[in-house]
């Protein structure tokens, strides 16, 4: 298991951004804890398509030192394509879609 990082270009609040991602989510909150991350910051389905918390630089920073892996644009939108929820949906086991059927 992965933990990604891009560069930080995202300019917010005073702030440059960056993505941080892994290849689980469970890896993803698990390394987001060890360099101080609150997992009120996490992002994921349904509002984003895929699991991951917004960085700034210095936290960046931190995360390189714990071991993620830098990326560049492509590499992360790679990782990102890898780990999204198919239409930003969190499959459930065992609950069932209801279907609508057309009356005539």
């Amino acid at each position: 298991m992965a933990v990604y990082v891009d560069d930080p270009i995202w300019r917010w609040a005073g702030h440059k951004w960056c993505h941080m991602l892994a290849d689980s989510e469970d890896e993803l909150h698990r390394f987001a804890a060890i360099i101080g991350i609150h997992r009120l910051l996490y992002q994921g389905p349904p509002k984003t398509s895929a699991p991951h918390y917004d960085l700034t630089g210095l936290e960046r920073t931190r995360a390189l030192r714990a071991g993620a892996i830098a990326c560049n644009r492509e590499e992360i939108v790679a990782v990102f394509r890898r780990v999204k929820v198919a239409n930003g949906k969190v499959h459930r086991p065992g609950v069932q879609k209801l279907r609508l059927v057309e009356r005539v």
